[in-house]
């Protein structure tokens, strides 16, 4: 169960390649996170307070120079 969220996770991680997280990308990798979570048993509440929390916090994140926005997006997820 662990491999198979991990996996997910690890694959929306990998899509956002662009220079700043916008709306479009973060709501796209937040869609499947979603998807991943509640695959993995946890509860609506839950998944929706999560998403939530990590949206608020990426929506307009500049990415440093040395830093891929999906190691950004991967902070913010870990932070959340």
């Amino acid at each position: 169960m662990f491999e198979n969220l991990s996996d997910k996770l690890g694959s929306v991680f990998s899509k956002l390649t662009t220079k700043k997280l916008s709306e479009s990308n973060i709501s796209d990798a937040l869609r499947e996170v979603r998807i991943a979570l509640l695959e993995a048993d946890l509860s609506l509440p839950v998944v929706k307070e999560f998403i939530n929390s990590v949206k608020t916090q990426a929506l307009g994140e500049k990415v440093l120079k040395s830093v891929k926005p999906q190691e950004q997006f991967v902070k913010i997820v870990n932070d959340a």
